[in-house]
């Protein structure tokens, strides 16, 4: 039996989306250092102007999933990785945003079939956000090291080895969907 496990070396032909939420941007900034941090730790370019990572800056949370998918679509990145935060408030507004962000989120991976980290911080509290996102640790880290792991997970599921460009073309038009029989 053959098994497949992703790693966090040979990362110099890895390519990364970081979808970024400005709003909260007190946590959100701090889980981009970590996650940039990581990234640069194990190896990858994390320079913007560079060939390695691209930043998408949105609006807010609920924007996330949209410019997640489309960026997962292009076929450009081996992961993508979403930074948010969405904290509790005194209205219900917090329950639509968390339930709708992470639900698009996984529907982006599903229906794409690329790596898409969830890497959005949903708190009670401002303090919980800030314990997360560096006063105690920092989850932006995490994040990075999960789409480097998938990153390099999916290239050996796919059979890549290489670029994520040596993708055959007709592999990319496949898409199995739920009931579908492979």
């Amino acid at each position: 039996m053959t098994v497949f496990e992703g790693t966090f070396t040979q990362t110099e032909s890895l390519r990364f989306a970081i979808v970024i939420g400005r709003f909260n941007d007190l946590i959100v900034n701090k889980l981009l250092e970590g996650c940039q941090d990581c990234l640069k730790r194990h190896g990858v370019d994390i320079n913007p102007h560079g060939n390695q990572v691209d930043f998408y800056w949105v609006p807010g949370c609920f924007e996330i999933p949209l410019v997640a998918r489309k960026a997962a679509q292009s076929g450009r990145y081996d992961a993508v990785i979403c930074l948010g935060a969405v904290i509790r408030g005194q209205t219900p507004h917090f329950d639509f945003v968390a339930g709708e962000v992470s639900k698009g989120i996984a529907a982006a991976a599903f229906q794409t079939g690329v790596p898409v980290i969830f890497g959005v911080v949903t708190t009670d509290t401002m303090q919980q956000a800030l314990e997360r996102a560096g006063i105690k640790s920092n989850l932006g880290w995490n994040y990075g090291m999960s789409a480097l792991e998938m990153g390099t997970l999916m290239r050996q599921v796919n059979g890549l080895g290489g670029s994520s460009y040596d993708r055959l073309p007709e592999a990319a038009a496949v898409q199995v969907l739920p009931g579908d029989r492979a």
